[in-house]
Order: structure tokens, then C-alpha cells, then sequence
């Protein structure tokens, strides 16, 4: 790897990608915390608030498709220097992600025992998940606006901004959790809707700094109501041209992810539980790949931009590699390392914390392949402004291979759920043997601006 000898690649890539991983570092930190905390309410506490969360996930992963696709724009107009199309891109942004927040917050707080009735049939999961849903969908909108002007910053060149925002908001979060869940300082035992309601203060918190931080240094970004509604019609269709892709990309994979979570409700509610577990501490893991495909979707995109098309071809193959031998490195200490890991989870049930031990090897042992496809996919592909062979190879893999391994394991070969999660990872072979071909090509690169 002769390329870490050049300054210019490395300094632009930790400048952007060592932010990025410590914010996610700290966001899956607080996830940790909270599943810690909720753990030790028991076990249908804990597939509850798993369950509940999916809608977020569907929510925030479509929020990402807006704003991953809005980033690409962003990341070419700043190569080529143009501030007002910038502006004008965050506000459609901002836009869409507020008009699906409403519907998301609407459909969960008036209809929580619903939904997660699709996911499991026990009343107390049901009845425990509905009382955080109700709370916490109160934050989605407030989220979808912070994520907008985080993506935002870091595609700036400003990734410091959201990481000393997200500090602030782990702090606040974890203090308020702890008050609620368990009655401190005078307040009453809240328990799960103590955690709802951490969150949501969370998030208003969260928001109001980054404004401030913005406006307050009246960079790029600090655009007025004029500016980021300052789109015509000719440039909201060709951003919706090149973006739409991203989103139902981002939300036809949710889903597909949700389907997971129903295929793992349907073995029972400790498989829920263990799946909750294991992602939040593979989550942990996955802060190096984030940091790494967020610079990669930076500077490649600003290459692409900038018309060196050569230059942005060699840049994907470095991340590329790179994020596979860190994904290789980190994978081997996930497998090697569950009872670690699970030490700091209290009061689990003996069969619950055999099934978390078995999830976190096979999580370990595919976790490199994983990397690979966030990276070669999200990172490389869509930066190169190639959204649509991105949406085909996540699409195509994840509900023609995926869903359906999920739900013949769980439902007719009746596996554990360890072994329904290493058959579902046939979908990232696949995705890994088509996307290679592709990004040799060279013919995702195609210039936005």
C-alpha cells in the first residue's frame, strides 16, 4: 500500500474520515449505553425497544437516501467552487426529509400497538414498545434536520462541527436515561419511556447547536429561507433525476432489513433480543468503515466533480482496500472476542447470552465482506454519481436472495437464529461478485455538475 506515503490522500482522508468514525463512535456508544441500561429491565424490554426502533431505521435510512444523494451534489458543487447550488440542494433536502418525517412521526405516534404488531405476537413486547414508540416519534423530524446539516458540514469540509454536537448530545442523552429509566434525583421510574424521552431531548438539543454552530460562523451553509428555497423546477428534477435511486435504495433496503427483523421475531422473542445485542456492539465496529466511507464519498465525489476523473478512480481502489483490510482486522477481533464484549451486559438469561456469544462469531467472521460492500457500494459507486447500478446490485441482492433465505431458515428449515444471519449473508457474496466488475469499469463516473 504504497499510497500511504501520499500526504495529500492521507491528510484529506483522516481530516474527514477520523471525525466521522470518533461522531459515530460516540452515537453507537450511546446506543450501547442504553441497550446496557434497558438490559437490565429484562428481556422483553429489550426486544421491545429492538423492535420499536425499526421504524426509525426505516426512517433514518430513507433520510440518509435524501441526503447520501444530496451529498453527492454537494461534494461535486464544492469541487467546482459553486456556493449557491449548494445552498439550494440542502434546502430541497432539508424539504423532503421534514415532509417524511411528519408522515413517520404521524403513522407512529397515533398507531404504535399496529405496527409493532407486525413485528411479534407477545402482548408484553407489544405493549412495552408502543409506550417508547409513542414517545420517541416525537424526534424524528428534529433528527432528519440535524442529519441534513451534518451530512451537510462534513461534505464542507466542517466534519468537527457534528462530532463536538454529537459529544454534547451523548452526554445529555446518557445523563437524562439514566435520570428517567431508573427515577433519579427526585423524578419518577419511568423505564422505557424514560429512554423514549431522553432521546427526545436529546435531539432538541442536538438541533439547536448545530443552527447556532452554522449561522453563528455564517459559513456555506448558513443560507437564508430565500436561498434554500431558491430552487426552479429544472434543478429539483435534475437532482431528483440522479437522487431518487439513493432513496429507494436506502428505503426498499430498510425495508428489506425490517423483513430480517420480522423473519428473527418469528424464531422468538430471545432471538430479538440477541439480534438488538449483537448490532449494537457491531455497531461499535463498524465507526472505522463510516469514517472511511464518508471520506471516500467526499473526496472521490469532489474528483469527479473537479473533472480528474483518473484521480477518482484511484482514490475508490484505495478505500477499497483499505477498508478491507480493516474490516478483516476488526472482524477477527469481533469473533475472537464475544465473552468480552458481553461482560457488560448484566442479568442476561444463560440461553440469551449463548445465542448473543454464537451471533457475535458469525457476525465477526462476515463482517469483512460487509465492509467491503459499504464502501464499494455506497461509498465508490454513488460518489462516482452511478446511482442507479448502486440501487439495482442492493435492490436485486436484498429481496431476491436475502428476505427470502431469512424467512425459509426461520420458518421451515426452523434454524437457530445465529444460522438464519450467516444464511442471509449469501446476499453480500452475490452483491461482492457483481459490484467488483462494475467499479473496474470505470463507468461510474459520471459528472454530476
Amino acid at each position: 500500500m504504497k499510497f500511504l506515503k501520499d500526504k495529500v490522500f492521507m491528510k484529506g482522508m483522516l481530516a474527514i474520515a477520523i471525525p466521522v468514525a470518533v461522531q459515530n463512535l460516540i452515537s453507537s456508544s450511546l446506543n450501547m449505553i442504553d441497550t446496557l441500561m434497558i438490559s437490565s429491565l429484562g428481556q422483553a424490554s429489550i426486544a421491545a425497544v429492538g423492535l420499536a426502533n425499526q421504524v426509525f431505521f426505516l426512517y433514518i435510512l430513507l433520510t440518509f437516501g435524501i441526503n447520501s444523494g444530496a451529498s453527492i451534489f454537494i461534494a461535486q458543487f464544492w469541487g467546482k467552487g459553486d456556493e449557491v447550488s449548494i445552498r439550494k440542494v440542502l434546502g430541497i433536502s432539508i424539504t423532503l426529509s421534514a415532509i417524511a418525517g411528519s408522515i413517520f412521526t404521524l403513522a407512529a405516534f397515533l398507531f404504535p400497538e399496529w405496527i409493532m404488531g407486525i413485528f411479534i405476537k407477545e402482548a408484553d413486547v407489544i405493549r412495552l414498545g408502543s409506550d417508547y414508540l409513542r414517545i420517541v416519534s416525537l424526534s424524528y423530524t428534529i433528527t432528519a434536520i440535524s442529519f441534513a446539516y451534518s451530512i451537510a458540514l462534513r461534505t464542507t469540509g466542517r466534519p468537527i462541527v457534528p462530532l463536538k454536537v454529537s459529544v454534547i448530545a451523548f452526554i445529555v442523552n446518557t445523563f437524562l436515561n439514566y435520570v428517567f429509566i431508573f427515577g433519579k434525583f427526585g423524578m419518577p421510574v419511568m423505564g422505557i419511556q424514560g429512554a423514549a424521552l431522553g432521546t427526545l431531548i436529546a435531539r432538541i438539543v442536538e438541533i439547536i447547536l448545530i443552527l447556532y454552530s452554522i449561522y453563528a460562523t455564517k459559513g456555506v451553509l448558513a443560507a437564508s429561507l430565500k436561498e434554500l428555497i431558491g430552487f426552479d423546477k429544472a434543478f429539483l428534477l435534475r437532482y431528483l433525476v440522479t437522487v431518487y435511486p439513493v432513496i429507494l435504495t436506502e428505503g426498499f433496503w430498510a425495508l428489506g432489513q425490517i423483513m430480517y427483523a420480522i423473519a428473527y421475531a418469528r424464531i422468538g422473542e430471545k432471538a430479538t433480543a440477541a439480534i438488538q445485542l449483537t448490532n449494537t456492539v457491531q455497531n461499535l465496529f463498524f465507526v472505522v468503515v463510516r469514517g472511511l466511507g464518508n471520506a471516500c464519498g467526499v473526496m472521490v465525489g469532489s474528483k469527479v466533480g473537479a473533472g480528474e476523473d483518473d484521480l477518482a478512480y484511484e482514490y475508490a481502489i484505495r478505500f477499497i482496500i483499505l477498508s478491507s483490510v480493516s474490516g478483516l482486522a476488526l472482524g477477527i477481533v469481533l469473533a475472537l472476542s464475544p465473552d468480552f464484549l458481553l461482560m457488560f451486559f448484566r442479568n442476561l438469561e444463560v440461553s440469551l447470552y449463548q445465542t448473543s456469544k454464537n451471533l457475535l462469531i458469525v457476525m465477526g467472521l462476515t463482517f469483512v465482506i460487509r465492509v467491503y460492500n459499504t464502501i464499494a457500494i455506497v461509498g465508490v459507486l454513488r460518489a462516482g454519481g452511478d446511482t442507479k447500478i448502486a440501487m439495482k446490485i442492493d435492490l436485486g441482492t436484498v429481496w431476491l436472495i436475502g428476505v427470502p433465505l431469512a424467512f425459509i431458515g426461520a420458518l421451515y428449515l426452523k434454524w437457530p437464529v445465529e444460522y438464519v444471519y450467516l444464511l442471509v449473508t449469501m446476499e453480500e457474496v452475490v452483491k461482492a461478485i457483481l459490484g467488483v466488475p462494475i467499479i473496474k469499469s470505470r463507468r461510474w463516473i459520471k459528472n454530476l455538475t
